[in-house]
């Protein structure tokens, strides 16, 4: 070889031996099929983050500007419907004939006493059956007119009267929502709850094929549209269709923000942003308590509760789309304009090497997809074997009792203690630090005893309630509350413990079939607080028996925190197949990695460092150039890529609390709140 050494010396010439030149194509046929393997990976953007910034003042603007307060508009309109069906708690039967009286004349002439518990009071769903034209003809009522006790009754056949002190306008009130048709507000929520898994599906579809801006704002256009239909009914059935509308949107108006700050943070992040969209939407739910506090007439409060929301298409001109669903898309131009602002805004720079590579997979990606043929897994492939099928079973359960009770919950808040408006306030102000303090345990004493414990002590709070006294609203308001954060916090464990539990290989299919199923208890649950008007402490009483219920048989469930975690069906039929029963009882999780190919989840940064050094190739340190006689350290980027060819990736167990991801690493909508 004939030039220089790279320090700019001369080199001497030298006679290529055999053993050199077969050397040397090992080497260029090995770095070769290191770059064609780099070339037909798909690509995964967390690689190119640490590089121009994981969390960066672009993501921060992002979330802080944009993507957590997209996510208020689901808590308003969720939960705005338990405010437009007020009951008065003073109604009673229309008497036409009787308008010229008083209330107080034209309730005690017309409308029987009943006794209830030992105390008299007026019937709300029964009047006098008398003809009162000729009654009022042939009796002076100066004179002490009384009703007769004898006389018939009948329904309310002229509809009736409100005492509007407390609750001035409601559907209820303007549809005649009571007595043989008390039970139709409920209907009205069961309506909300069964848009959701349709709306989810939709747009999901949506959200996979014309991304996640176009996706959001029709989600938002369709919200506000069923909320404008809202304000305009005129009939009660004319109000239910608009919930429906309004339902579709729930929650996907949450999911669809908070997937675009997922896809655009570092792993290492996410928890963080999880945690802090939770707390937003809760936020939302608070400051909607304080609007249905000023605003008492339900039409209004439909229109200040999404009219504001208009200005939110104001994001169309910043929001942009999600890089890693233009990279899977093949969108490259667009996808590289983002990533290039995101580093200029992070102050860092986007490496040269990155459009040629990313080129090269976007084209290798595109290639593969038409001779690729993968074998599709279904949900029925989660129960063909029997460990896999007790947890698929154990999981959906848990999750459907911490959906059910926690939404159940939500809906009954209003109904106890004094002041509607501030049980409702106070039971989402709980929710806050039950977040934090669940993120907080997560990593330290795993998943399963948490999620629990915390479920069976929910559920208990609410079951004590039925000792109480009838006059005891301060306690059982006290202990409601404890229950609220407590099912919260469980709630927010369930979804990265039912991610680690299921394969890598069947993820998304089975965090997708448990949350759908776990979603059937939202059209289960506004029966149960519908009970609820005969005997106020029935509904908590049932709740708690579902909460402790799930808690018991979640305990049968393997921990996953210190432990590899399955990536094949194969796999996920031996994770947890050693289960005892000694395991019940140990709370804080030892420190144990089964032996194969799971993935590696240890929190020791030495044996991280140690693995990931001893996966890299002699030669993946230098990258040749020229005629191979310089070599060149290669970025952080390119080592990383090569080091996941060698390898299985590691992963740092953490509460991510990631969504279901498709195999481009492209996040998926799932149903939960």
């Amino acid at each position: 070889m004939n030039g220089k050494k790279c320090d700019g010396s001369p080199q001497p010439k030298m006679k290529p031996t055999k053993e050199v030149v077969k050397e040397e194509e090992e080497e260029d046929a090995e770095m070769l099929e290191s770059e064609k393997i780099l070339s037909e990976e798909p690509f995964d953007l967390d690689e190119l983050l640490p590089v121009i910034g994981e969390f960066g003042r672009y993501q921060k603007l992002l979330l802080w500007l944009i993507c957590l307060p997209a996510c208020i508009p689901c808590g308003f309109c969720a939960f705005n419907q338990l405010f437009m069906t007020d009951v008065p708690e003073q109604y009673w039967c229309r008497v036409p004939e009787l308008e010229n009286f008083t209330a107080a004349e034209r309730k005690m002439y017309a409308i029987p006493m009943i006794e209830n518990d030992g105390v008299e009071s007026y019937s709300k769903c029964s009047r006098y059956a008398v003809d009162w034209k000729e009654i009022l003809n042939y009796s002076d009522v100066d004179d002490g007119f009384a009703p007769n006790s004898s006389w018939p009754t009948e329904p309310c056949l002229d509809g009736w009267e409100y005492n509007k002190t407390v609750v001035q306008s409601s559907i209820v009130i303007d549809f005649n929502l009571v007595c043989d048709y008390d039970i139709y507000p409920t209907l009205g929520l069961v309506a909300l709850n069964t848009g959701g898994p349709v709306g989810v599906y939709l747009f999901g579809l949506l959200n996979d094929r014309t991304g996640r801006r176009i996706s959001y704002f029709s989600c938002l256009a369709t919200l506000l549209l069923g909320s404008f239909i809202t304000a305009a009914s005129t009939s009660f059935w004319m109000w239910a269709f608009s919930r429906v509308i309004v339902g579709l949107t729930i929650p996907a108006v949450y999911q669809i923000p908070f997937i675009i700050a997922l896809e655009l943070v570092g792993p290492n992040y996410r928890s963080f942003v999880t945690v802090m969209t939770c707390t937003f939407y809760t936020f939302g739910i608070m400051m909607l308590a304080g609007v249905t506090y000023l605003i008492r007439d339900w039409v209004e409060l439909t229109l200040y509760t999404s009219v504001p929301f208009l200005l939110y298409f104001l994001y169309l001109l910043v929001m942009p789309e999600s890089p890693r669903w233009l990279l899977m898309k093949g969108k490259l131009e667009e996808a590289l304009q983002i990533l290039e602002t995101m580093a200029r805004v992070n102050g860092k720079q986007l490496p040269d090497s990155f459009r040629k590579r990313l080129q090269q997979r976007v084209l290798a990606e595109k290639n593969r997809t038409t001779k690729r043929t993968e074998t599709s897994i279904g949900a029925f492939d989660l129960c063909k074997t029997p460990n896999m099928r007790l947890k698929t079973i154990l999981i959906t359960l848990n999750w459907f009792a911490n959906e059910t009770v926690y939404l159940g919950l939500s809906y009954y808040g209003p109904s106890l203690g004094e002041n509607q408006y501030l049980s409702f306030f106070l039971s989402s102000l709980v929710e806050i630090p039950s977040y934090i303090i669940c993120w907080i345990i997560m990593d330290r004493w795993g998943r399963r005893w948490p999620m629990c414990l915390l479920m069976i002590l929910s559920g208990i709070s609410c079951i004590v309630t039925v000792v109480l006294s009838e006059d005891a609203v301060t306690e059982t308001l006290i202990l409601y509350l404890l229950s609220k954060s407590m099912i919260s916090a469980s709630f927010l464990i369930i979804y990265p413990f039912a991610g680690e539990l299921y394969p890598t290989q069947v993820r998304g299919v089975g965090i997708g079939t448990s949350s759908y199923i776990g979603g059937l208890g939202l059209i289960v649950i506004p029966f149960i607080t519908y009970l609820g008007k005969d005997n106020l402490r029935l509904p908590l009483v049932i709740m708690g028996c579902v909460s402790v219920l799930g808690g018991f048989t979640g305990l049968r469930l393997p921990e996953t925190l210190h432990h590899r975690l399955p990536q094949t069906l194969e796999e996920g039929e031996l994770f947890g197949q050693d289960w005892t029963f000694d395991e019940c009882f140990r709370c804080i999780p030892t420190k144990k990695s089964p032996a194969g190919s799971y993935e590696n989840l240890s929190h020791d940064p030495s044996d991280t460092a140690l693995e990931l050094n001893a996966a890299v190739p002699i030669n993946a340190s230098t990258y040749a150039t020229g005629s191979g006689s310089c070599s060149t350290e290669r970025t952080p980027l390119e080592i990383a890529r090569i080091r996941r060819q060698s390898m299985k990736r590691l992963v740092r167990q953490a509460s991510t609390m990631d969504t279901q991801k498709t195999k481009d690493g492209a996040m998926q909508l799932t149903y939960w709140f």
